[in-house]
């Protein structure tokens, strides 16, 4: 009689938890899914920053519009940007702020807008990417209007 209840306690003591080799599978198959779903995620996560860029780039082109036609011209070079939320002297028929915010935003990965405006009156404003250098391609490449 005391053999059985000897050999029922280590029955259950043995039936407590799971065994070494279910938590090895465990891990193998998470290491597999994490393996496999990686690399797509990276990839999401790279274009959701680009599609930013070129939504935060037409809202910004929005305000320049916005500038120009209470202005009459589009900010110049050297009042770049700065022009929408703040007003640049001598002009008294500014309306801004042009951004909802009151603070220019930066791109998805830290980095100040650029804007030119070249002959003709045409502006551009460029994002240079994730290497923040003119050129390249994927998370590299230049976004602009």
């Amino acid at each position: 009689m005391m053999r059985k209840l000897e050999t029922r306690k280590k029955t259950r003591l043995n039936d407590d938890g799971f065994t070494l080799m279910e938590l090895l599978v465990v891990l193998v198959i998470l290491g597999l899914l994490a393996g496999l779903a990686g690399p797509r995620v990276l990839n999401y996560l790279a274009s959701a920053k680009s599609d930013t860029a070129a939504v935060q780039i037409a809202r910004l082109s929005s305000a320049v519009d916005l500038f120009l036609l209470d202005v009459g011209r589009p900010p110049n070079g050297e009042e770049g940007l700065q022009a929408l939320v703040k007003q640049p002297a001598g002009l008294g028929r500014w309306n801004g702020p042009y951004l909802a915010k009151a603070a220019l935003p930066a791109d998805p990965w830290g980095n100040a807008y650029r804007y030119r405006l070249e002959e003709g009156g045409r502006y551009v404003i460029v994002s240079l990417g994730a290497d923040n250098a003119e050129g390249g391609e994927d998370e590299n490449r230049d976004i602009a209007n």
